[in-house]
């Protein structure tokens, strides 16, 4: 059994939906966690407002009160494949994670992701993503170090003043393998969330999702691509090659969702290889550019 080293925290609901106390409300809201965990785990002091007070079986439900727990996994997985630190000053960190790693705790994953690995690196505790990337993404990852500066790097993000750049590798369409290069498509649509909750799709409407794709290098039957997303949409990029008939190598979810169980040739072939953007800080132009390198092509990455 694999516990988290901190704890999860839920903000619970302003109204009360009909629950006579807190377990319930826990059943209710975790629905893949039996009610004979739940009550194990509040029997054995695992839960806790966020001032620490412990709370049992019979707490009442308390709207709006911050609640603390400790996620638990039969066996978590160990991502073997090393991460680096590309840049570090008083107010950010840059990371670059490899395939497989999640960036926070999720899932199966409760200690090893990218952040705890950066809090062990560097001995700090308030470390925070300002974006995310998807687990089965690798790439460039930033952080952010000082809580005073942090609005300011969440602002980067939340006003699209910073200019990504990913790779990624697709197997070719027949018109592709003898067009000229490079080769430009812009795609514009709509993305909302789809089944599994977890998946994405097209869906008619005003778009929400918008990136240029650029294929600027072939080796045989593959194509190596240069991906600017201008919106951030869960899975857009991956959604978005698929739409020009180049789904990206190794997809487990894209054109088909694939079982868990079913191995790939290797992982999905998307690496966020660059940042951009001017330091909200100190003012001075930042770009920052991971060395990582797609397994299925042989050029470096950067």
């Amino acid at each position: 059994m694999s516990k988290a080293a901190r704890p999860s925290e839920i903000t619970l609901p302003p109204v009360n939906q009909g629950w006579d106390n807190l377990y319930q409300f826990l059943c209710d809201q975790f629905p893949r966690i039996t009610p004979a965990i739940w009550a194990e785990r509040l029997e054995q002091g695992k839960v806790h407002w966020h001032s620490g007070e412990i709370v049992s079986m019979q707490t009442p439900f308390l709207p709006s009160r911050r609640l603390c727990y400790y996620r638990e996994v039969a066996a978590e997985p160990v991502v073997a494949a090393a991460h680096q630190i590309i840049y570090q000053d008083e107010h950010i960190l840059l990371a670059c994670k490899p395939h497989g790693l999640p960036v926070i705790p999720g899932g199966e994953f409760v200690n090893e992701c990218l952040l705890e690995r950066l809090r062990r690196d560097t001995g700090l505790e308030d470390i925070a993503p300002v974006h995310r990337l998807d687990r089965d993404t690798a790439g460039l990852v930033l952080f952010s170090l000082n809580p005073h500066s942090r609005p300011a790097y969440y602002q980067l993000f939340a006003q699209g003043r910073i200019e990504k750049t990913y790779q990624a590798v697709a197997r070719l369409p027949q018109h592709l393998l003898q067009a000229a290069l490079p080769q430009e498509f812009t795609v514009q649509n709509r993305l909302e969330k789809s089944q599994p909750r977890f998946l994405m799709q097209q869906v008619e409407g005003e778009a929400n999702a918008h990136s240029t794709l650029r294929l600027v290098a072939r080796q045989q039957q593959l194509g190596l691509f240069a991906l600017t997303p201008h919106t951030g949409k869960t899975h857009q990029l991956r959604l978005h090659m698929q739409a020009i008939g180049c789904p990206i190598l190794f997809d487990p979810y894209y054109p088909v969702l694939l079982a868990k169980n079913r191995s790939l040739a290797g992982p999905l072939q998307l690496l966020a290889q660059q940042l951009r953007f001017v330091d909200p800080v100190s003012g001075q132009p930042q770009h920052f550019c991971s060395s990582r390198q797609l397994c299925s092509w042989q050029e470096p990455a950067c």
